[in-house]
């Protein structure tokens, strides 16, 4: 049995080593509407990457991508040097885990059996869970800060509440890399920062790669490491968040005024959508004549 499953002696779960995601010259047609179109990027083990962009700039597709759920991609896509279309399911589910932005269930499953599919990358055939199997769901589930919801009606759960269930299935593959699609969607900001703590920890601590697609530019900017800017399916800058989420790139890719400049309090970029009345009074001042 693969050593992943084992459990620490402080009945802490074992996350596998991170691993380093790349791709090169990925491009991706939707039948014949182009969706990605030679993006190049790469995570390293230990970092939070983030991806943004308007609706419609590929970021859920490129995390579709990363995880084998689509294969007819041209240019190279690969985990840990290799290729995602050579990997069966079962040995990229091993790797690679998912936290999709909402996941309904048409089955009153309870929580923890929830969790518990998280295990089958390591399971054999049609085999029961094992003792360890669930010590490691609970362990996920603690992790997540959803242990009280074990026994609870997945279908009987807030928005919220399932999605940090949702991630607690990922955790239970024991991944080295999370992919994390817009994970925070129907969260308030109280769980945002909680998750999102808890992604930085995984990163910092356990050493777990980490790709998240991300709409608010105000977590981006205090969470990842490095920002890819999306437009129209292309890279349009890469780096550094503060180098990234500048007005010129934002107001280019995004199509509209923003204000960004630096919080006080944390140090870090903060970025404020400009009303129609503010982007008004905005275009006045630069049309007004300078004394």
């Amino acid at each position: 049995m693969a050593s992943v499953r084992h459990l620490a002696p402080e009945g802490r779960a074992d996350l596998a080593n991170g691993v380093r995601l790349t791709t090169s010259g990925l491009s991706f047609s939707y039948v014949t509407d182009p969706v990605l179109r030679e993006v190049s990027l790469e995570v390293n083990p230990g970092e939070i990457v983030g991806v943004i962009g308007p609706n419609g700039s590929g970021k859920t597709t490129l995390v579709k991508v990363l995880s084998g759920v689509l294969s007819e991609y041209s240019g190279s896509v690969q985990v840990e040097g290799e290729e995602v279309c050579n990997l069966s399911h079962r040995q990229l589910a091993r790797k690679v885990a998912v936290v999709p932005q909402e996941t309904e269930s048409a089955l009153p499953f309870t929580t923890l059996e929830v969790v518990l599919m998280g295990r089958h990358p390591y399971s054999r055939g049609l085999s029961f869970d094992t003792a360890a199997d669930i010590e490691i769901a609970r362990w996920a589930l603690e992790r997540s800060g959803a242990a009280h919801l074990a026994a609870r009606n997945i279908q009987r759960l807030s928005s919220g509440e399932r999605q940090r269930v949702v991630f607690a299935r990922a955790l239970a593959q024991q991944p080295g890399a999370l992919l994390l699609d817009e994970p925070t969607s129907f969260m308030d900001i109280r769980y945002q920062v909680e998750l999102y703590d808890l992604v930085r920890g995984l990163a910092v601590e356990d050493g777990i790669t980490v790709l998240t697609t991300l709409h608010d530019l105000n977590l981006a900017a205090e969470y990842c490491d490095r920002i890819y800017l999306i437009g129209e399916g292309c890279v349009r800058a890469s780096g550094p968040t503060d180098e990234v989420l500048t007005y010129a790139n934002l107001t280019e890719v995004f199509e509209t005024d923003v204000y960004v400049d630096t919080n006080d309090l944390t140090g870090k970029l903060m970025v404020i959508p400009l009303s129609g009345r503010a982007r008004d009074e905005l275009s006045q001042r630069r049309k007004a004549p300078t004394r």
